[in-house]
C-alpha cells in the first residue's frame, strides 16, 4: 500500500503508523519506548516535537538523546553510546512501580471493546487452541504506565468482544474497574491499526474509532471489527506524514527494516 500526500510524498502503511506513533508522545514525557514501529515513533517524536522526552527501554537502558547511528533493535551498540543510565530490566521495571513512566507502547494478540489484551491463550486457559509468548512486561506495563499506546493489526479475528484471556488490562469491563481492582492510575488512551485510531469514551471505558487512515472506509472498519464499533461523530482522516517527518524516518530505518513494503 503506498499513498501519496498533498506534498506528493509517497508513504506506506508502516510510515503512517509510525507518525501516529510519534504524535501520541508529549515533550518531556518518559516512554517505555517497546520494539518495532514504537521505537520508531519514539525516534521521531524525540527528533521533532518532543525533544525533552525521555526513552526507557526494558533493557535497562535510558536515553535523553536521540542514538548517534539507526538501531534495529533496544539492545543495538549505538543505543548503549552515551546513554543516560545502563543498568538491567529490574531497574527499569522499578521505574514503572514508582510511576515514573508517562506513556508506555504494548501489542497483543487480541484486543476487546474495553481495550483489554491477550498474549498468553487463544481459546483460553481452558480450552487453549494456541499458546502464545505471554505477558514478558506487558502486563506491568498496562497496570503501571500513567496510560499506555496498543499498536496492532486491525482484524476481526483479533478485535474481540472479549478476549479469550486477559493478559493485559485495558478498562476490564468498563469505566471504573481500574480502580476497583486496586489500579488507582494508567489504562490504554489509543489503539493504532492498519485502519485507524481508536480511543476510549471517557464515561464508559468502550473503544471509539476516532480517526480513519486515508483510503480506509468506515464500513472497512466495522467488517474488521469483532462488535459494532462506536464512531466518533467528529470523526477526522489521520494526517500523513509530512515531508520532514518522512524524511527522518528514512534516516532512523534506512534500509527499511520496519517501513519497508
Amino acid at each position: 500500500m503506498k499513498c501519496k500526500n498533498n506534498h506528493t510524498i509517497e508513504y506506506n502503511l508502516s510510515q503512517l503508523m509510525v507518525t501516529a506513533a510519534a504524535r501520541e508522545i508529549a515533550d518531556g514525557e518518559v516512554v517505555f519506548v517497546g520494539m518495532r514501529l514504537p521505537l520508531l515513533g519514539f525516534l521521531l517524536a524525540k527528533s521533532t516535537h518532543a525533544t525533552r522526552a525521555i526513552g526507557v527501554y526494558e533493557l535497562g537502558i535510558v536515553r535523553d538523546t536521540v542514538a548517534p547511528e539507526p538501531i534495529l533493535t533496544m539492545g543495538d551498540l549505538p543505543n548503549l553510546n552515551r546513554a543516560q543510565w545502563l543498568a538491567d530490566t529490574s531497574d527499569a521495571m522499578a521505574l514503572l512501580q514508582q510511576g515514573a513512566v508517562d506513556v508506555s507502547f504494548i501489542g497483543g494478540a487480541q484486543v476487546d471493546r474495553y481495550g483489554n489484551l491477550n498474549t498468553s491463550y487463544i481459546g483460553g486457559v481452558k480450552k487453549v487452541e494456541t499458546r502464545l509468548p505471554g505477558s514478558g512486561g506487558a502486563c506491568d506495563l498496562a497496570c503501571l504506565a500513567k496510560r499506555h499506546i496498543i499498536v496492532m493489526n486491525h482484524q476481526k479475528r483479533r478485535f474481540l468482544p472479549r478476549v479469550d484471556y486477559i493478559t493485559s488490562p485495558g478498562f476490564g469491563n468498563g469505566r471504573g474497574w481500574r480502580a476497583q481492582n486496586g489500579l488507582p492510575r494508567g489504562g490504554p488512551s489509543a489503539v493504532i491499526t492498519t485502519l485507524g485510531i481508536m480511543r476510549f469514551e471517557a464515561d464508559t471505558g468502550e473503544m471509539v474509532l476516532s480517526s480513519i487512515h486515508p483510503g480506509v472506509s468506515v464500513n472497512r472498519v466495522r467488517q474488521n471489527t469483532g462488535w459494532p464499533i462506536k464512531i466518533a461523530p467528529d470523526l477526522e482522516t489521520t494526517p500523513p506524514p509530512t515531508p520532514q517527518e518522512q524524511a527522518m524516518i528514512r534516516q532512523f530505518d534506512p534500509e527499511g527494516y520496519w517501513t519497508g513494503d
